[in-house]
């Protein structure tokens, strides 16, 4: 039997040299990974830059996903950041911290699901650097920029009264996807389990890869800038904590069309990590892309459905609702 390569066992050198070649090239890159820091062309002079981390535990669980997703699904939160202020994506710097008795194969398929990611969600934004460290917990951690293309970038700030409020991607698969994995990707004891897990991907893998590999709609940030998005950000800790974030930084009320939400509004409302854009747009404005109208903003603050004020429960917060375990 062949005892696959850990990360303590090859270090750190010959690690990297088995991780670069699976990595996207950045087509603004000037010089990439191997020097201290990499070179990106900013042709309009600006850039938007953000940052996001992925911990065992809170944020994923190994039972659940493969390395593959833990790329595509790093890559693809910070895509969306990047769209969400109508800018284009054009290179990440990754770090993972992981375990000495990882296997390169996590590593190695990580980096596939980045490379994979870039491809499908933004071609030519690519991977240009990074860095490796050792932990107990494997944590990944991605910086992304982006190219404003001469435009100004969208906000969360421009929204007035009587503009149309809009989303571009799905609502609440994401939530019903993480709730299939809590309610049968468990063993008997109620730990995440990959063998169950697998079994309820296969059953429902539009929802559970809606989840652990999200696709969100990079093309629509820019899009949406390009139309006259007055704000916009990127749906990731569900739309009802998102939606509050944007009415408040705008000064204004969003009231929601129940109709235009599904049939589970709570799931759609509550639901987090779709990476979906919510923007507002002036009212004579053709919609582009996949946005669709999902409500209008008005004077006052807060949120609304049909009207009536929202006193539900807001999505995800990091501090809040994890148990400890990791899985």
């Amino acid at each position: 039997m062949t005892v696959p390569d850990t990360l303590g066992g090859i270090g750190e050198i010959a690690t990297l040299a088995r991780i670069f070649p699976r990595l996207p090239q950045a087509a603004a890159q000037l010089l990439g990974p191997g020097d201290d820091a990499a070179v990106i062309a900013a042709p309009d002079g600006r850039f938007v830059v953000t940052t996001d981390m992925m911990i065992h535990g809170p944020d994923f669980r190994l039972a659940w996903s493969t390395p593959r997703d833990l790329g595509w699904k790093a890559a693809a939160s910070n895509l969306s950041d990047v769209a969400a202020m109508g800018a284009v994506p054009t290179a990440l710097v990754v770090a993972i911290a992981a375990p000495s008795h990882s296997p390169v194969a996590l590593l190695e398929g990580i980096a596939d699901g980045l490379r994979e990611a870039c491809e499908a969600l933004w071609p030519g934004c690519g991977v240009v650097g990074g860095d490796l460290s050792v932990s107990s917990t494997l944590t990944i951690a991605v910086t992304a920029f982006g190219d404003l293309e001469g435009r100004d970038p969208v906000l969360r700030s421009g929204a007035s009264t009587g503009d149309v409020l809009a989303v571009s991607g799905e609502l609440g698969r994401a939530g019903a996807g993480l709730r299939l994995l809590f309610e049968g990707g468990v063993d008997e004891r109620g730990e995440p389990d990959a063998a169950a897990a697998a079994s309820v991907r296969a059953e429902k893998p539009d929802l559970v890869g809606a989840q652990l590999a999200p696709a969100p709609p990079i093309a629509d940030g820019r899009a949406a800038a390009l139309a006259g998005a007055t704000a916009m950000l990127d749906l990731s800790d569900g739309l009802a904590i998102d939606a509050l974030r944007l009415a408040s930084a705008s000064g204004v009320r969003l009231d929601f069309a129940s109709a235009a939400l599904g049939d589970d509004l709570r799931l759609a409302l509550e639901g987090g990590e779709d990476h979906s854009l919510l923007a507002t747009f002036p009212p004579h404005v053709t919609l582009p892309g996949g946005f669709r109208a999902i409500g209008i903003v008005q004077a006052g603050d807060g949120l609304a459905v049909d009207g009536d004020p929202y006193v539900g429960s807001a999505g995800w917060d990091p501090y809040r609702g994890w148990n400890g375990a990791s899985g």
